[in-house]
């Protein structure tokens, strides 16, 4: 199997969550310590090996595609001012890969917000990387999911055992039976199902490897709750036909969507920071004394 050279975000959510942080800005653009989380994200995907990234975008989303361009005006005041490493900062992230945008004109869920890409994807496998959920592990954890699609040829969705008070927040798959490659078969996934009706605690997290023929059955199914297209109904079908199977990623997860995971992630990856680490953990040491 060849490499994933495209990546597909989808950043068209209204980020209620945050309010009223997200009232005028994307969601996706809340700071993770100096840089935005849609910037993680997109330098997962290109870690794994994708040059092309679509993004998904709907109204009020233009911060997105502003940091992503050239800033002329920016980039400009930065060379006169002879700050040549902030200017070499801003030009590396429009250079991280080629950029393209497909607009969602309405929120009719995942399901439709991935059909929206078709045109852009074209006829070969594709990652689908959801933007709230950002990993710090030793590599990508895009790449767990790439090296089984390669050992299977199947689409693949990344999963995490969570808490069972907590499987009624996700799509939640069979328990693993080792098919080799370091992945098992989903012959069954159910979204959001009650605690004492999910058949194992393995939960999608955001993270996917997804074979063309996805469009086709996203294209074929009906709309659910409140008008949505769920991708979950699409991937219940590829399980049903043997044509799925799970990776679970190891590196660590953070639900920047949720409040209380956004400022966990913030501590700790400013803890990890060559400038504040250390400056850091003696501010948080002399809290904690008082």
């Amino acid at each position: 199997m060849g490499s994933i050279k495209k990546a597909v975000i989808p950043v068209a959510g209204l980020g209620t969550r945050f309010l009223p942080a997200t009232k005028a800005q994307p969601k996706e653009m809340l700071p993770l310590v100096d840089k935005p989380v849609i910037q993680y994200v997109v330098e997962e995907a290109v870690e794994a090996g994708a040059e092309n990234v679509i993004l998904v975008t709907g109204r009020g989303k233009q911060a997105i595609e502003n940091h992503f361009d050239v800033a002329y005006e920016l980039e400009h005041a930065l060379s006169l001012r002879k700050k040549d490493s902030d200017l070499d900062l801003i030009r590396g992230i429009t250079s991280l890969a080629n950029f393209s945008y497909v607009r969602q004109g309405e929120p009719l869920g995942l399901g439709h917000a991935v059909l929206c890409a078709k045109h852009a994807v074209g006829g070969e496998p594709f990652a689908l990387l959801l933007g709230d959920d950002v990993f710090d592990g030793a590599e990508p954890a895009l790449n767990v999911l790439i090296e089984a699609y390669q050992a299977t040829g199947k689409s693949v969705v990344g999963v995490q055992k969570v808490p069972a008070e907590h499987v009624n927040r996700y799509g939640i798959i069979n328990a693993p039976h080792q098919i080799g490659g370091g992945c098992w078969a989903v012959d069954l996934i159910i979204e959001k199902p009650r605690p004492d009706k999910a058949p194992s605690q393995y939960a999608v997290v955001g993270r996917y490897i997804l074979n063309p023929d996805i469009f086709g059955k996203l294209e074929a199914l009906e709309p659910g709750a409140n008008g949505e297209y769920q991708l979950t109904d699409a991937l219940a079908v590829l399980a049903g036909r043997g044509e799925l199977v799970a990776a679970e990623i190891t590196a660590k997860r953070y639900d920047t969507g949720d409040k209380l995971d956004y400022l966990r992630a913030n501590v700790e990856y400013a803890l990890k920071n060559n400038e504040l680490g250390d400056q850091f953990m003696s501010y948080l040491k002399s809290l904690v004394a008082q």
